[in-house]
């Protein structure tokens, strides 16, 4: 029996040490992980929790990120809940073993610090291992905050086990700004947080010799379609489940989340959307906006896939112009957030905004208040203008000269 971990009402945790405190209360039957930077404190706390006797389960070191999610899609057909952590070129590594873990419906929780991929090699964040993820076949779920990457990880395990969804679940977090930040956090008690998350359920589990399966068939054009197609069904049915899961969590803890998140929306013009820690940023600068005289929001979202479409679009009804910000190298197309939410408003929408893109933050360059401030300037011209006053899509924060596409 594991030994009882003695926590405070209110711990200072940074992200990394939040995320494993929710792994060792989950009581995961196996983690198995490659070390990389800035993910590696996740695994490597949860391994010393083991040692110490807090954790039941096992800890297996492989000599790869590849062979990690191999061992992790193994653990969970065997039937055992199972957890992993990685980021940047570990994740890359990972992907052709994710779409095998989506396609068997293993519920195996993924925590993916989010850092710059190579080259050149860069160790701090921004948001192109996340955009790597998103065809993936994982449900992407977004932290902004040590707090927040502790309730994820809890509410993650629900979600994937749920038998109306059984798909692996990925929590998102901001590489350094968020996994190496201490903030105040506030966790539920061992006996709480377990009873939420549940006993783990086994579907479909290899050592059940009573009822045998086959994972990791081969289908050709017969049914290949078809079990695809199923996935992506029950990707976009799970939004009922997160839905559901966000206000059981609220109602132990008093934490709201939702798919979508507004601020200073009600009566807004214009608005900034973002993800991960640019968010609390951009909400101290719709803020300082509206000091000025502009109307300003700032809408988020929790849940990258399935992407809310229908509530994107309610939370922007109102808005004369938007901002969508990247913090991902779009490589010849305008960025993931502009492509999503410009379909959201497109197809569910009867107001018709001015659109704008905004790369930044590539490879860990901060996003500065001066630099929200502009955006919302620039999205008043628009507004008032009503046409782009400037390109569609800029990297702002970019040493030497400026640049712009439209």
């Amino acid at each position: 029996m594991a030994l009882k971990y003695e926590l405070l009402k209110t711990e200072v945790w940074d992200g990394n040490m939040a995320a494993s405190h929710a792994l060792r209360q989950a009581q995961i039957d196996v983690v198995a992980a490659y070390p990389i930077t800035p993910s590696t404190p996740i695994v490597q706390n949860y391994g010393k929790f083991l040692s110490d006797g807090y954790i039941d389960g096992e800890f297996v070191m492989v000599e790869s990120e590849h062979a990690a999610m191999s061992a992790c899609v193994g653990a969970a057909a065997a039937g055992g809940r199972v957890a992993t952590a990685t980021s940047s070129q570990g994740f890359a590594l990972m992907v052709e073993v994710m779409y095998q873990a989506s396609g068997m419906r293993v519920p195996i929780v993924l925590n993916l610090v989010n850092r710059a991929l190579a080259a050149p090699l860069n160790v701090n964040g921004d948001h192109s291992d996340m955009y790597l993820s998103r065809d993936c076949g994982w449900i992407s779920l977004c932290a902004y905050n040590p707090q927040e990457a502790y309730d994820f990880n809890l509410m993650a395990f629900k979600i994937a086990e749920d038998m109306r969804v059984r798909i692996p679940v990925i929590v998102n977090q901001d590489g350094f700004i968020c996994s190496h930040t201490a903030q105040n956090v506030q966790p539920l008690s061992d006996e709480d947080a377990y009873k939420f998350v549940g006993e783990y359920k086994a579907k479909n589990a290899l050592l059940d010799f009573s009822k045998p399966v086959t994972y990791g068939a081969q289908t050709e054009e017969d049914w290949h379609f078809e079990h695809k197609a199923q996935l992506h069904h029950d990707i976009m049915e799970s939004a009922k489940v997160i839905e559901e899961v966000f206000v059981e969590f609220e109602k132990l803890t008093g934490r709201k989340y939702s798919l979508v998140e507004k601020y200073d929306m009600d009566d807004a013009e214009v608005a900034i959307v973002a993800l991960g820690t640019t968010v609390e940023s951009a909400r101290i600068a719709a803020k300082k906006a509206r000091e000025a005289g502009i109307k300003a929001g700032v809408v988020s979202v929790r849940s990258l896939r399935p992407f809310p479409y229908e509530q994107v679009a309610q939370a922007l009804k109102n808005c004369k112009a938007i901002a969508m910000l990247d913090r991902s190298l779009p490589a010849g197309a305008m960025g993931m957030l502009f492509n999503e939410v410009g379909v959201a408003v497109l197809q569910y929408s009867s107001v018709k905004p001015i659109l704008s893109n905004y790369i930044y933050g590539l490879g860990g360059r901060d996003m500065t208040q001066e630099i929200l401030g502009e955006i919302y300037q620039e999205l008043a011209a628009n507004a008032k203008a009503g046409k782009l006053t400037h390109a569609t899509q800029q990297f702002v924060g970019l040493r030497g000269k400026k640049m712009a596409f439209n």
